[in-house]
């Protein structure tokens, strides 16, 4: 299989979709006039192939996501990209209030199938454009949201939530855009709210996602040297959560460790471990441990936003404090 971005397997995504299905719109701010393609290329060249499907918006995500709700109802598959997931709290109300609610509130009548695409996480941006939010989003019912770590799975997920009936939050990160991978040229998707071991291992299990995923397996290369073997749980989808993997991985490790960039208080992570606790605990030998950000907003600095951060380092630590029971 060839080798491709992360930033061009969405693109693949989006210009597949497209030609297979008509209803498919794409809009967002700056996605084909800024650098011929959005902020982040992800668009690049596709309004030149669907010059009337895909536009330009002015800057204002209440109404990108307000209209492509309302388009969604009426029929449409709208795909909208906010620049930032920062830029979603703008939007948050038609989010929360409207595009989950709509199909529960019409008892499954009226359906909203709109992905809301966005960039999450850090990239020198500083306190207000450098946050993550995976945990805000899991928490709503009648949100689906993903969060691949994978060129091969961003371009799968992606065409999985354009064809899905329901909401779902997209969640990119703004430093996977470069990463490359393995991505198969023939037709594939990747079901939504499905889990993958993305390594296996004997030693541990560690339940991660997104950036993580790339940081954790890094450290698993890391960690095998002095024989300490991950068994790898990449998430996928937040929401629904898929932790049968992870079960049945602690079954044999009888230890976890979660992994998240985002803040520890509050977190995902902490509903990960709850869980797995209420579900797994006969089969634990210690407390599920968790790594996670430092509490406090990002700084701009380069070795300050760095500091605050989790990273493969982080991941090694905690794997081999709990292999010397230092929990």
């Amino acid at each position: 299989m060839p080798e491709i971005t992360y930033r061009e397997a969405l693109k693949r995504a989006l210009r597949e979709e497209m030609q297979r299905d008509p209803r498919v719109v794409v809009w967002g701010e700056d996605i084909v006039h800024y650098n011929n393609g959005g902020a982040y290329g992800v668009t690049q060249g596709l309004s030149k192939e669907f010059p009337e499907r895909i536009r330009d918006t002015p800057i204002a995500e209440e109404a990108i996501v307000g209209i492509g709700i309302g388009a969604a109802m009426g029929g449409m598959r709208p795909v909208c990209e906010i620049m930032t997931v920062n830029f979603t709290l703008v939007a948050w109300d038609q989010i929360v209030n409207h595009a989950a609610k709509q199909s529960h509130m019409f008892n499954g009548q009226i359906k909203v199938p709109i992905v809301i695409r966005t960039p999450n996480g850090f990239g020198r941006t500083a306190s207000t454009h450098s946050q993550n939010f995976d945990s805000w989003f899991a928490s709503i019912p009648g949100l689906k949201v993903v969060a691949p770590a994978t060129p091969y799975d961003a371009k799968g997920l992606l065409k999985s939530a354009i064809r899905d009936d329901d909401p779902v939050i997209f969640l990119e990160h703004l430093a996977l855009y470069g990463t490359r991978g393995e991505v198969p040229e023939q037709e594939y998707v990747v079901p939504i709210g499905v889990s993958e071991r993305k390594r296996a291992g004997s030693t541990l299990t560690v339940v991660t996602w997104g950036r993580m995923t790339v940081e954790t397996l890094k450290a698993a290369t890391t960690l095998a040297a002095e024989g300490i073997e991950l068994d790898v749980i990449d998430l996928r989808t937040l929401r629904p959560l898929d932790l049968s993997l992870a079960l049945e991985s602690i079954r044999r490790t009888n230890r976890a460790i979660v992994v998240e960039e985002g803040w520890r208080a509050g977190g995902l992570g902490a509903e990960i471990a709850a869980s797995i606790t209420e579900k797994a605990f006969n089969d634990l030998d210690a407390p599920v441990a968790r790594v996670a950000g430092l509490e406090v907003p990002m700084p701009y600095a380069k070795n300050l936003e760095r500091a605050t951060l989790p990273f493969a380092e982080d991941v090694v630590a905690a794997c081999r404090a709990m292999v010397q029971k230092q929990y």
